[in-house]
């Protein structure tokens, strides 16, 4: 990991505000997820990409039961029930 020579406090609510050049670097936007994880002990954020469960496809997500899917992976499924 590398740093970026940025600190930023915790407010009380326990927020951070993510600089605006950090978040244009990053192609993060307005209302698009972060995932966060923990790593030794670093917190490391990530943009969500979400991706279907069983072949990790962006195109054409849908949830199913609370995955995501994408269509494709879904049409197989529905030729495997019959």
């Amino acid at each position: 990991m590398r740093g970026i020579g940025i600190v930023r406090k915790v407010d009380h609510l326990g927020r951070i505000v993510l600089p605006k050049e950090l978040r244009k670097t990053m192609n993060i936007n307005p209302h698009d997820g972060v995932e966060i994880f923990v790593y030794n002990d670093a917190i490391v954020l990530q943009k969500y990409n979400p991706s279907c469960v069983f072949c990790d496809s962006t195109d054409q997500l849908f949830y199913f039961k609370g995955k995501i899917i994408c269509e494709t992976c879904l049409q197989e499924t529905r030729s495997h029930v019959s």
